[in-house]
């Protein structure tokens, strides 16, 4: 079976390789495991985000930035495709990991949350758990971990804490910004599983998104790149059966679709449980039915209200 830690430890030791050129910095901590800035106290690199989104999604898909425009205003978008959807989004990407230690917190995605099986039920569903001497965490915070931090993910993981390597980066970041798009398949697949289709079904999965720009603090970056996906993210599934509630996936469908993210945020007094999960999800989809060959459309793309996320000035 397929290692997601043992594949991405191979990308791990490419940036630490290039840490000048990709603007990242590694340490070891004193109990030997390797923390890589990717944005905290260095600027990071649009290299670094798709390697960053790589080990997020276990090295099982393809990511690139190219540009494009969206009303004739020039945006980098973020492309890729995995083969492997169900593991590497759902079993790799997947944000399944809320770190709590003393006063750090930070959101842990990627390999190691399939040694730690977090949530389990997850790993359930997609019939897989990872079994290596490794673990690759990345950490969605705006502080580097500590030892007790790593010594928490290490005894979670069943590795020693010189085997743990977290890759870092803030909301508010170009790493961050990056990453975040990258989840535009993720996006597609959880919502499906959400509302009852087997993410076993999903044969291959490819995905196209804006990259936010870097605003000017965390809790605005994490509403624009939440817009990125839900208002101008499009994704291409290739499945073993379609079903009539993959209609339902669009963010569209959300009673809350229609407002920047950070407005329904403050709106919903900053408390996540208050907003529609049914919004969480890409801006539209095309699901081809290899059982008919078939392809279904669904949702739409919002660029009125990507461009006011984004504060453009025009």
């Amino acid at each position: 079976m397929l290692s997601v830690n043992e594949i991405t430890v191979e990308i791990v030791e490419t940036m630490l390789d290039y840490e000048e050129e990709l603007r990242i910095q590694s340490k070891k901590l004193g109990n030997n495991a390797t923390v890589i800035d990717c944005g905290v106290n260095v600027p990071g690199s649009y290299e670094a985000g798709i390697l960053y989104t790589q080990i997020c999604m276990g090295g099982l898909a393809e990511v690139n930035i190219v540009v494009d425009t969206i009303r004739d205003v020039p945006f980098a978008f973020i492309s890729e495709y995995t083969d492997h959807p169900a593991v590497a989004c759902l079993g790799s990407q997947k944000a399944g990991w809320a770190i709590k230690v003393e006063k750090y917190f930070a959101m842990g995605s990627g390999p190691a949350r399939a040694l730690a099986l977090k949530p389990k039920k997850t790993y359930e569903k997609i019939g897989y758990e990872d079994d290596a001497d490794v673990a690759v965490i990345a950490l969605e915070a705006n502080k580097l971990p500590d030892e007790k931090v790593i010594e928490y993910i290490a005894k979670e993981c069943e590795v020693d804490a010189e085997d743990v390597y977290a890759v870092v980066a803030p909301t508010a970041s170009i790493v961050g910004s990056v990453q975040i798009s990258g989840r535009i398949v993720e996006t597609a697949i959880y919502k499906m599983t959400e509302i009852g289709y087997d993410p076993k079904l999903i044969v291959s999965g490819a995905g196209r998104c804006p990259i936010a720009p870097i605003l000017e603090n965390d809790l605005k970056a994490m509403g624009a790149t939440n817009d990125s996906m839900m208002y101008y993210g499009s994704v291409f599934l290739t499945v073993k059966k379609y079903d009539e509630i993959l209609k339902n996936v669009p963010s569209s469908t959300s009673k809350d679709y229609g407002k920047p993210f950070y407005e329904i945020f403050k709106a919903a007094n900053y408390d996540f449980y208050k907003i529609d999960p049914n919004l969480f999800a890409p801006a539209q989809i095309a699901v081809n039915d290899l059982s008919t060959g078939k392809t279904y459309f669904h949702g739409k793309l919002n660029a009125d209200v990507l461009f006011k996320s984004y504060q453009l000035v025009i």
